[in-house]
């Protein structure tokens, strides 16, 4: 089949694209523009950081944290006063940075 002339207009309804009609995307599986909006109050932006000490995830690395209790019950190096473990306390090098960087952004 060739591609010039008034072939090539046949040869594209006769293709994959024939099937795509409708090309605004208002039917199928395609979300309803008339949403309700949410029940209860906006929680977004309120409280505290997930990675603040208390966050849910700052408070992995505390010493009684899923992670810092791991490295607590390892000890030695990993241990909050070892030469690992101290830099991920609020005090440390890489804890204090995430302090100050991302515990304080909501």
């Amino acid at each position: 089949m060739s591609m010039d002339g008034d072939n090539s207009a046949k040869a594209m309804e006769q293709g994959a694209n024939s099937a795509m009609k409708d090309q605004d995307l208002t039917s199928g599986i395609h979300e309803s523009t008339k949403q309700i909006p949410a029940a209860g109050e906006k929680t977004t932006g309120t409280g505290t950081s997930m990675f603040d000490k208390d966050g849910a995830i700052g408070s992995m690395f505390k010493s009684d944290g899923a992670i810092g209790g791991t490295a607590q019950s390892i000890g030695g190096p990993l241990d909050k006063e070892g030469a690992i473990g101290k830099q991920f306390t609020t005090g440390g090098t890489i804890g204090g940075m995430i302090q100050e960087n991302l515990a304080n952004k909501k």
